[in-house]
This record gives structure tokens, sequence and C-alpha cells, in this order.
């Protein structure tokens, strides 16, 4: 394993809500070259304030694999893509991991970063 601060590997986290299909929305991600790899978490409670009132709602959470060259078109597509007037989008930087799996997450996001 490696530690290594200056990679470009970022996990995105958000949220879908309960009703929607986290494998489709996943799969266009991946298939367009946005991400590496996304995987969801099914049924989490999530207590959140909206329009001064305190709401809560089941939801899938989301960790999307991807580099930081990938971000806009990303968080573009998130948009696009996400039924919720404001989507949860944080960005993690990955401070290392295995060279195997960085590279991977490089390759795998390879052509959408090269336009």
């Amino acid at each position: 394993m490696i530690r290594d601060e200056s990679t470009n590997v970022v996990i995105v986290w958000t949220t879908l809500p309960g009703s929607e299909d986290p494998a489709a929305f996943a799969r266009v991600l991946v298939s367009e070259r946005l991400a590496a790899c996304v995987t969801a978490t099914q049924g989490v409670a999530s207590v959140y304030r909206w329009q001064d009132a305190v709401e809560e709602a089941k939801e899938h959470h989301l960790a999307i694999k991807t580099t930081t060259e990938c971000l806009n078109r990303l968080e573009d597509r998130v948009g696009e893509l996400h039924p919720y007037d404001l989507p949860e989008f944080l960005v993690l930087r990955a401070g290392g991991g295995s060279q195997a799996y960085l590279r991977w997450v490089n390759e795998s996001t390879a052509s959408s970063t090269e336009t």
C-alpha cells in the first residue's frame, strides 16, 4: 500500500431517494467512464434540514470512485440524473491505497479524462 497525498483518486459521496434504483444510476456513471466503481448502501436513514424544516428520509448512500480530472463532468452528470433539487456531492481525497487499485481507477476513467 502506498500513502500518497498527491494521488488524483477521490471518492464522491451522494445519496438517492429510497424509491430510486441506485444500480441504474451507477451504471450510467460507470458506462460513461465518469466513475471506476460506485458502491451503493441501500436503506440508510437521513435526517436533515431542508427549507427551514427538519426532514427524515430513507435513502441510498453512494460512494463513487473517480479521479479529480472527472469531477466537473461528474458533478454536472449527477445534477442531470439526480431527482433532488440539491443533490449531495462531497469529494473526499484518497490519501493513498494500493498502487494496483489507484492505477485501475485511473485506467477505468481514462477516456473520460481525455476529452
